[in-house]
């Protein structure tokens, strides 16, 4: 069972990737490989400030305005100074290796000591229980922290994923995601289609560096290398997410993105648990990702010969 609560709270936590994940690549269709280093900058910001005695808030909220600032930085150098998008993301990556070290002082930080947002939800769950540290949950003894914890991700999630929707039917969202469809049309009704794009990649970076601050104070460390591999993992997120819900409507749109990250990672438990050789993770979440970017074209094709068939 802690397995499965496990999985499910890294499945919310990583939900916030998938949802920058989403805005970037399928709001903007800007590949934007900023990602990678704007979720370690997340850890570490967040990391080196609760050990010096931040609020989990005060800590969490700094993470999230630097990766905005990662993010924004890779919308100027695409906006302003004409780099391609891809080499603009490349650039502020590589940057930000460098960065996340000097943050942080070294390549980890412990946060054992810290008191952290897991902290306060363990506390919070302890005294709404009564001090018990378990509970019987459908037959299985779950501890108060590991089910406060999932509470607490479940409910970021939620109220993320709330605001982002709301947000986006607001006039400057419309206006961002009219960007991404028809940036012509855009620049035509007088909005500069260039601030949209900074904007949308700071708000898209914020949330990948949130992602980065909570998995940090969930596991207990931040590292200068755990945002590799982090970019597939939100884009096969994203993927499941449209398998499982479609992309007709926007708040169709962003809950796939989180039963996405949610049905990943439990499908990344449950293969562990069946003996995957964890080295082979992130060979088997690009595998992954390509099947599901070919099989619709696949569908398609087949679908089209049995039609051209039956008319036969």
């Amino acid at each position: 069972m802690s397995l499965l609560i496990g999985a499910l709270t890294i499945g919310f936590i990583l939900s916030l990737l998938a949802l920058g994940v989403l805005i970037s690549f399928r709001i903007f269709a800007f590949p934007d490989i900023t990602a990678e280093g704007s979720i370690t900058l997340g850890a570490a910001v967040a990391a080196i400030l609760l050990v010096n005695a931040w609020s989990p808030l005060a800590a969490t909220t700094i993470a999230v305005l630097a990766g905005m600032t990662s993010g924004a930085a890779t919308g100027v150098l695409h906006t302003r100074f004409r780099i391609n998008g891809l080499l603009a993301g490349i650039l502020v990556m590589t940057a930000l290796y460098s960065i996340n070290l000097h943050v942080m002082g070294r390549s980890n930080i412990p946060l054992l000591k810290a008191t952290t947002f897991v902290t306060r939800a363990e506390e919070a769950g302890s005294f709404l229980l009564g001090g018990r540290e378990s509970l019987n949950l459908f037959g299985w003894d779950v501890s108060t922290r590991d089910l406060s914890v999932l509470l607490f991700s479940l409910a970021v999630a939620l109220l993320v994923g709330a605001v982002l929707y709301v947000f986006f039917r607001t006039d400057l969202g419309t206006a961002m995601r009219a960007t991404g469809d028809n940036s012509q049309m855009i620049r035509a009704m007088g909005v500069s289609d260039g601030n949209m794009i900074v904007l949308g990649l700071a708000v898209s970076n914020g949330l990948v560096a949130l992602a980065g601050a909570l998995l940090a104070q969930y596991q207990g460390f931040s590292d200068v290398q755990m945002g590799i591999g982090m970019l597939v993992w939100g884009l096969a997120s994203v993927i499941i997410g449209e398998a499982l819900v479609g992309v007709r409507q926007l708040g169709y749109t962003v809950t796939g993105a989180v039963m996405g990250s949610v049905l990943f990672r439990l499908l990344v438990a449950i293969a562990l648990r069946w003996g995957l050789d964890p080295n082979d993770l992130k060979l088997i979440t690009a595998l992954f990702v390509f099947v599901a970017l070919i099989l619709p074209g696949l569908l398609a094709k087949v679908k089209m010969s049995k039609a051209g068939a039956a008319h036969a």
